[in-house]
């Protein structure tokens, strides 16, 4: 399977490198997994969030290829932000200026594809809702974002990974590892995925949460159906 983990001015560096690091171990174990640093304009240097550290895309996001499409969230500001701005107004206006871009109608067609499993880390699953691409899914961001995202028609799921099918949203910006194993598990098996998370000296945090099984009774039902 290949794997593209997609880069675009302003990205937090650790929402792609956490996964990305994830699918190049498993390629220690198996030889069913290829990774790319992709970008909607092709090969180029790609300027993250974080002043002074870049990524070289070495590929244009390529839905026909892809099997994974692992899209990460915003850090840091836009230039004119000022410097006392809170996360929650420079997050967006990084991802607004991703939409200015190919990149939404390039993950538009990923949702589209058969067999394209979309994933996101952090405010990566605000960037597809600010598209117009999660109305009526399952999905979760950082904390902070959580009301962003359920104002943009998304059913906010309180699991630190959500599985929603062809969609998988991880939520703070350290879930990217859990997201990875758990999508190595998934996509590959939990023997490889076993074999990586050994070699990272890790265990993966929480239930991964789907839209499956019956609803949790609260602790005040259940005391009132006993009685």
């Amino acid at each position: 399977m290949l794997a593209q983990f997609v880069l675009f001015d302003g990205f937090d560096p650790l929402d792609v490198i956490a996964p990305f690091e994830v699918f190049s171990a498993a390629r220690t174990f198996t030889d069913r997994v290829t990774v790319e640093l992709a970008s909607a304009e092709g090969s180029r240097q790609v300027p993250s969030g974080i002043p002074g550290v870049a990524l070289p895309a070495a590929a244009s996001l390529a839905v026909d290829r892809a099997d994974l499409v692992v899209v990460p969230g915003a850090a840091g500001r836009l230039p004119g932000q000022g410097a006392h701005d809170t996360a929650e107004e420079q997050i967006p206006a990084i991802l607004g200026r991703a939409l200015t871009t190919e990149l939404p109608k390039l993950l538009a067609d990923a949702l589209a594809a058969e067999g394209t499993t979309v994933a996101t880390v952090c405010g990566g699953s605000l960037l597809l809702s600010m598209a117009g691409l999660l109305h009526g899914r399952h999905a979760t961001t950082h904390h902070q974002g959580l009301d962003l995202l359920g104002a943009g028609g998304v059913h906010v799921a309180p699991g630190r990974v959500v599985d929603d099918g062809d969609l998988v949203t991880a939520g703070g910006v350290t879930s990217g590892l859990d997201l990875g194993l758990y999508l190595l598990d998934r996509e590959v098996g939990p023997k490889v995925a076993l074999a990586v998370e050994q070699l990272f000296a890790h265990e993966r945090r929480g239930v991964v949460w789907r839209d499956q099984g019956p609803a949790p009774v609260s602790a005040a039902d259940g005391a009132e159906q006993s009685r």
